[in-house]
């Protein structure tokens, strides 16, 4: 016996892997067929195929019937698909993935991580006998997917926030076919000097990833860098100036007088205004008081007329400084520790784009005040003339002398 089994085992091993389920079925049978009395468990011991599948093999030669082309079991054969067998299952998954719009909002799923394995056991409990990887498959033939949040809701919408868009893109468009320099200015996210984290990844040797603090929670004598951005529309060209002080009215008009003395004033000779797209908040909101007063004397300095217009209040996103360079100075240094002031600044300049990217990044050690307040005498002084439309976020400041920078 032990000889048979040994031979019929080399015989199917060579052609075994090469069969489909049906194939090897009937190829089963026929041996345990050919072999008489005792066949059956002879081709078990060698193939590890059960008695109950090989008869049912031997049944098929028996009956004759050939199955439909593309099939490997009879029509009806094989374990009914779970939402067959339990048909309230799909009713209750559904409950516990989406309690806020149906089902019971007090469901014990509302308040924890929906795990494929917690539903699981959610539906356990509810007499719905499931397995985590059955879950997970049900879910996606439902259409659902892992996914994480997106940054898209930005608060209540102003009933002027689209007229306020065309605004804005009616007066960049007439500036830049007059040769007019337009700038769209912000401050980038301040981050954090030395050996931390820094999101994202880049490529190196294989499970060698640069080691860095396993905390991020600096005292207030970590050192913070502060990029402001001058984003030239017209040239697709940046500008960053790196403070290391505070980000405060001050230092964003400075930045920009930075850009205009290192680059404005040689590609523009014959500007006589300046049009700038801001935020609506941060250290160059419309109702800071420092940046307006500071804007006077940039105006003053430079003999130009500096025309301001800023976003809506919660659509910072639109700000064209954010998608056409701050997001590729982000990609450019990700997964690389900002360590030093040093590298910041390289790491920045070096920052490019297939459309022609250049940017310019220099650092700003100045100190900048907080807590400077502005008297009314001061802003009485501004030489500042509102547009018709929304003079609050819209408005010009002209100089008030004829100095130039």
């Amino acid at each position: 016996m032990q000889t048979q089994d040994r031979d019929l085992r080399t015989k199917l091993c060579g052609i075994w892997s090469l069969l489909d389920e049906r194939a090897r079925r009937l190829v089963a049978a026929n041996e345990a067929q050919a072999l008489g009395y005792g066949g059956v468990c002879a081709v078990q011991r060698a193939c590890g195929m059960s008695r109950v599948t090989i008869m049912k093999g031997q049944r098929e030669i028996a009956e004759g019937v050939p199955l439909p082309e593309g099939r490997i079991r009879r029509a009806g054969a094989g374990r009914k698909p779970i939402t067959e067998r339990d048909p309230g299952l799909l009713s209750a998954l559904d409950r516990l993935i989406e309690p806020g719009t149906r089902g019971d909002p007090e469901t014990p799923l509302r308040w924890i991580c929906k795990s494929t394995r917690t539903l699981a056991q959610e539906l356990t409990r509810e007499r719905h006998a499931i397995c985590a990887v059955k879950v997970g498959q049900l879910l996606h033939d439902q259409h659902f997917s892992l996914q994480s949040n997106r940054k898209t809701e930005e608060g209540d919408d102003h009933p002027d926030r689209d007229a306020q868009f065309r605004y804005i893109n009616e007066q960049v468009r007439i500036a830049l076919r007059q040769g007019t320099p337009v700038i769209s200015v912000d401050t980038k996210k301040k981050e954090l000097i030395g050996n931390y984290v820094n999101a994202g990844r880049q490529w190196r040797t294989a499970k060698a990833p640069l080691k860095v603090n396993g905390h991020d929670f600096p005292s207030p004598e970590v050192p913070r860098a502060y990029p402001y951005g001058i984003y030239d529309i017209g040239r697709n060209t940046g500008f960053v100036n790196v403070g290391t002080d505070h980000d405060t009215g001050a230092f964003a008009v400075a930045s920009i007088r930075g850009w205009w003395r290192a680059e404005g004033r040689a590609l523009y000779p014959q500007a006589v205004r300046l049009v700038i797209t801001a935020d609506g908040g941060g250290s160059n909101g419309y109702r800071l008081r420092l940046w307006k007063v500071a804007l006077q004397r940039l105006a003053d300095d430079t003999d130009l007329s500096v025309s301001v217009s800023h976003f809506p209040p919660g659509t910072s996103k639109w700000n064209k400084v954010e998608h056409r360079l701050f997001s590729f100075i982000s990609s450019n240094w990700r997964g690389e520790p900002l360590r030093d002031y040093e590298t910041i600044v390289n790491l920045i300049a070096r920052t490019t784009t297939a459309a022609g990217l250049k940017v310019t990044c220099r650092l700003d050690r100045r100190k900048y005040a907080t807590g400077h307040r502005i008297s009314n005498e001061e802003m009485t002084s501004i030489r500042l003339v509102p547009a018709s439309f929304h003079g609050e976020w819209n408005y010009t400041i002209h100089p008030a002398g004829r100095r130039k920078l």
